[in-house]
């Protein structure tokens, strides 16, 4: 096939690496030799180093083996941001167990799904979080449930101080054990377990080094880790890349602007992992206080589409660029990136990282490769692939076809390479017969100056099939009326695109990471 993205790969970075067979343990004992006196962790005002974060994970991996945890059992990690999330994680992975991702948010009927379906033996849960845990805890497999607390002593803080720790002496299959169990959002229907082996998450850590700033400097960059660990973007391109490269991982449990700017100019990163509602957020407070961001020089979004408009605003204040990528918990989980020098394209998620190869196939089939320009489904191939969906054949089948990751995502690549997502199988909108993608219309109501946030949905309509709804937060103090917003729009998009429905509301629901859920907005909103 053909690859028109290769020539535009940085010079000086690889268009194909080469990946080991190492486990995760592997790739970190690696980092732990080369960086073992070099902070790996910024706590607020806590710090550990490469060498003492591996004691402490050797430590609770001693624990978890005397409480039976062996190979192939699954640990549950309930966890926001904080030291002992990278320690569990490496603890449970030294005792050859899978790591379950548990969204600190979720209520008890979520948790019981998860917990049940995963099979999970132990949870590593915030004190905070215990009551949720416990109320149903006696309805699930879960044999230890161990409190992690940062104010107090905690049953975590006893497994580190085990006296006679014994490392557990363990084989791992890179490519067939599973790491991480992943479950995705659930955002269109039942969440579902994507089983990421070792080999794919150390393959997508390097393939994610090879598309980095040519000048990356080992051993020094300090990386703002707000994204939550555990979603699968912060777990790659916060954790798992500032590992590899001996960065001091600066954690922060909870997005909130203020204390956010705070910790940005005490610790001064360099590098931002960020989310779309993460830098409207940091856009909207510098009209406030105009805080210096100059200390950043590599800053990349993920997670959902991050409008044009925002990418040139934060630009300007930061004096970088924020460069754009894509990724799927299916593929753990970047599979695309805008170049950080060189060639970048604003409103495109990039080209294909490394020892990747994406194509647009027709929706309808999925058999027939369409010519550039053309809008279908984008497929990936690759290492980082997950092995499967934990306890769903069928839907691993769907999903993965002859080797390629149908990602339910709509596309288009352009004559360079460049793909650019215009919408979600389920989400496109066809009025009077006309396909409308909901990024396009996002697109231009994010450039209008009033509008903090938007989205957009299809809802019935009797004369056209489905028409088009814009949910719109406001910014602090400024008025719009639905006319106005629709003449906006009206003087930029086709006459089908033009919402025909406009409701202004206090705020969007989000995942936890910040995407918002376009599920729960059809819910809330079709039948007003």
């Amino acid at each position: 096939m053909e690859r028109p993205w290769l020539k535009h790969v940085v010079e000086g970075n690889p268009k194909e690496i080469e990946i080991p067979e190492l486990s995760l343990i592997d790739l970190f004992q690696q980092s732990v030799q080369k960086f073992k006196d070099l902070t790996a962790i910024t706590f607020y005002h806590k710090t550990l180093t490469y060498e003492e974060l591996y004691h402490c994970a050797q430590r609770v991996a001693s624990s978890f083996a005397k409480r039976g945890i062996k190979k192939g059992d699954r640990v549950a990690i309930m966890l926001p941001n904080c030291p002992q999330y990278p320690i569990t994680y490496y603890a449970a992975l030294m005792c050859g167990a899978t790591i379950v991702q548990i969204n600190p948010m979720y209520k008890s009927t979520e948790l019981l799904y998860v917990l049940n379906d995963s099979n999970a033996k132990a949870l590593i849960v915030l004190d905070q979080l215990l009551p949720v845990a416990e109320s149903i805890l006696d309805q699930t497999p879960v044999i230890h449930s161990i409190s992690v607390s940062f104010d107090k002593e905690s049953t975590f803080d006893q497994l580190l101080k085990d006296p006679d720790f014994q490392l557990p002496r363990v084989e791992i299959n890179p490519r067939e054990d599973v790491a991480v169990l992943q479950y995705t959002g659930g955002t269109t229907g039942r969440s579902k377990g994507a089983m990421l082996t070792h080999y794919n998450l150390v393959a997508n850590t390097l393939q994610s080094a090879a598309t980095a700033q040519v000048k990356t400097r080992v051993g020094e960059e300090r990386v703002l880790t707000i994204s939550p660990l555990f979603h699968v973007y912060g777990m790659t391109s916060a954790m798992n890349l500032t590992f590899y490269n001996g960065g001091n991982l600066i954690l922060v449990p909870k997005f909130e602007v203020e204390q956010v700017v705070k910790i940005i100019e005490d610790t001064k990163p360099t590098a931002f992992p960020g989310v779309p509602t993460m830098y409207i957020a940091l856009l909207n407070y510098y009209k406030t206080y105009q805080f210096d961001l100059s200390c950043l020089t590599t800053c990349s979004s993920g997670s959902a589409p991050l409008p044009v408009e925002v990418i040139n605003r934060f630009n300007e204040i930061s004096g970088t660029s924020v460069a754009e990528g894509y990724g799927l918990s299916e593929a753990s989980p970047v599979t695309h990136r805008n170049p950080i020098s060189g060639l970048q394209k604003r409103g495109s998620i990039g080209i294909p990282i490394p020892n990747t190869d994406a194509k647009i196939v027709d929706i309808a089939t999925g058999e027939e490769d369409l010519p550039i320009g053309e809008v279908g489904e984008l497929i990936i191939k690759g290492p980082q692939i997950m092995k499967g969906y934990l306890n769903m054949p069928e839907e691993t089948a769907q999903t993965i076809r002859n080797g390629w990751l149908y990602t339910g995502d709509l596309a288009m690549m352009d004559a360079d390479g460049f793909f650019y997502i215009v919408g979600r199988k389920k989400e496109m909108i066809l009025a009077s017969g006309y396909n409308v993608y909901p990024i396009e219309v996002e697109d231009v109501i994010y450039s209008h100056p009033s509008v903090l946030e938007a989205a957009v949905i299809g809802v019935p309509d009797e004369y056209r099939g489905e028409t088009v709804k814009a949910i719109i937060v406001l910014k602090e103090n400024e008025t719009l009326s639905d006319t106005d917003l629709m003449q906006f729009c009206r003087e930029r998009l086709a006459a089908y695109k033009v919402p025909s429905e406009v409701l202004f509301v206090d705020e969007l629901p989000k995942t936890a990471v910040g995407k918002i859920l376009k599920r729960k907005l059809k819910e809330l909103y079709t039948t007003r």
